[in-house]
């Protein structure tokens, strides 16, 4: 509703296309500015106290949204401003709140949850805009804004209640600039969730002009508030629609056709969409177009969490988060542009081109099928350190040795899975990282890898997934015995 409200006031102000497409542009930079720090405080902080004052940090822009509209007071920039207002707080939740889920449900249960809480969100989507376009018809723009601040009681009252149990951590806590560098490092070294953000963030440059152009086509057609809305509400049917069939069309096609065939989909009806010029004709495409949305967008991002671990989970969703918002961000602002010198419906048929074109990216990143297992398996010896260096101010560059003795027989496979293995050493923390083989003996091979400081190596013991211990078990049954591991700190002289 509070969406429908301000693409609908922005258009009656009566400036052109490319300001009602800034809008979204609006609500959807903040997610592109903030994702970064954002993640990583989720997952550096309580997130329950990031949550409730990110709460009511929405809940005084909403309020002066709604004050300022009442007054008569409201400008198209104001608009823009206050909308980037809420939505920062938005932003700067998000990655907290889809972290959040995890805790609240046992891993038995995360998947029911998670198609529960998409089917509410879709619900949500569906009902709010149709409800939004008849409160704006019948009662104003501004009793919309009012009761967006109102609903914001509600979720203030559950998180305010909500006791959480922090996680404990015997590896000391990550500071703020740290924990971005860790983030930037694991997405660097993690080719399956770039993947995913290459191909995200291509088809939504495109989608974006579905819904930022729409406010603009439906004013055309229809003077009233009420079109706009129902053809929003339709879209929001159409995902609710998805959300159900997602699970049975996952169940015969593999990830990658469904995420494709979802974007060709939206694709195919902006282009329709772009053609037809009455609400009738408009509702049918605006359905398959919400439920084509909601199997790429689901999917994708059930994905990315499926790809990441615990320890970093809020700050790669942030990133998604990020790649997710600045795409729409970006194209809402270049639709609109292009829709101002060549017409919405032209706009529309390019956008839809473009997002079937994306497709074409599967060549080079093709989403992974399946995820691997990334729950926790703490299997490092954590080593132990002489009484005087121990009691320095987190000592460091560490520098790690790993000493493996390979059969011939071996060297081949050993070599192939050590490269495999480099990926894992430098997302959890190695900021360099070498294979070598000794020229005097032709059986033994020596791992290095350097990491910052003594506490980022205890982070590294906390970061091992089951994933990461059954290609080092491969790494290590090439060995003739265990390895011999060293751990040298950077020695910076005595007086």
């Amino acid at each position: 509703m509070q969406n429908v409200g301000a693409a609908w006031l922005m258009v009656s102000f009566g400036v052109g296309p490319a300001y009602v497409a800034l809008t979204q542009t609006a609500s959807s930079l903040p997610f592109f500015l903030l994702a970064p720090v954002a993640g990583s405080v989720g997952d550096v902080i309580n997130r329950r106290k990031l949550v409730l004052f990110t709460e009511i940090w929405m809940i005084l822009a909403a309020l002066a949204i709604a004050l300022l509209t009442i007054g008569r007071m409201m400008s198209p920039w104001l608009l823009l401003a206050l909308t980037f207002a809420l939505s920062a707080g938005d932003a700067f939740e998000a990655p907290s709140w889809r972290a959040i889920l995890p805790e609240l449900v046992g891993k038995d249960d995360l998947a029911a949850a998670s198609a529960l809480n998409g089917i509410e969100f879709n619900f949500a989507r569906a009902v709010g805009p149709a409800l939004g376009g008849l409160v704006i018809a019948a009662a104003g723009v501004a009793t919309a804004f009012v009761l967006n601040v109102v609903s914001f009681v509600g979720v203030l009252g559950v998180i305010a209640g909500w006791k959480r149990t922090a996680p404990k951590h015997a590896a000391p806590r990550e500071k703020l600039a740290g924990a971005i560098v860790a983030v930037l490092r694991y997405i660097r070294f993690s080719p399956e969730i770039k993947a995913v953000m290459v191909r995200q963030g291509a088809s939504m440059f495109c989608a974006s002009g579905l819904l930022a152009l729409l406010p603009s086509l439906a004013h055309g057609i229809s003077r009233s508030a009420s079109g706009y809305g129902f053809l929003l509400g339709v879209f929001g049917g159409g995902a609710v629609v998805g959300a159900m069939l997602l699970q049975p069309l996952r169940s015969r096609c593999s990830v990658e056709a469904v995420v494709s065939g979802g974007v060709v989909t939206v694709g195919v009806a902006m282009i329709a969409i772009g053609t037809f010029r009455t609400l009738s004709t408009l509702a049918p495409l605006m359905l398959a177009a919400g439920a084509a949305w909601i199997c790429f967008v689901s999917l994708i991002s059930a994905l990315t969490q499926k790809l990441t671990p615990d320890w970093v989970r809020a700050r790669v969703l942030a990133m998604f988060l990020l790649v997710f918002q600045g795409s729409v961000a970006a194209g809402s602002a270049f639709w609109g542009a292009v829709a101002q010198r060549i017409g919405v419906q032209s706009a529309l048929h390019w956008a839809g081109l473009g997002a079937i074109a994306s497709v074409g990216l599967a060549l080079t990143f093709r989403l992974p099928n399946a995820a691997a297992d990334l729950s926790p398996g703490l299997h490092w010896r954590i080593p132990s350190m002489v009484a005087d260096i121990a009691a320095g101010d987190d000592p460091g560059p560490v520098l790690v040795t790993v000493e493996y003795i390979v059969p011939s027989e071996r060297q081949a496979e050993f070599e192939t899975l050590i490269q495999r293995y480099q990926l894992i050493r430098r997302r959890n923390g190695a900021s360099r990282w070498e294979i070598f083989r000794d020229v005097e003996s032709n059986d033994r091979y020596v791992e290095v890898f350097l990491v910052a400081s003594w506490a980022e190596h205890l982070r590294q013991h906390e970061r091992q997934t089951r994933a990461d211990q059954e290609l080092e078990s491969k790494v290590r049954q090439c060995s003739l015995g265990e390895p011999n591991v060293r751990h040298l700190l950077y020695a910076t002289g005595r007086e």
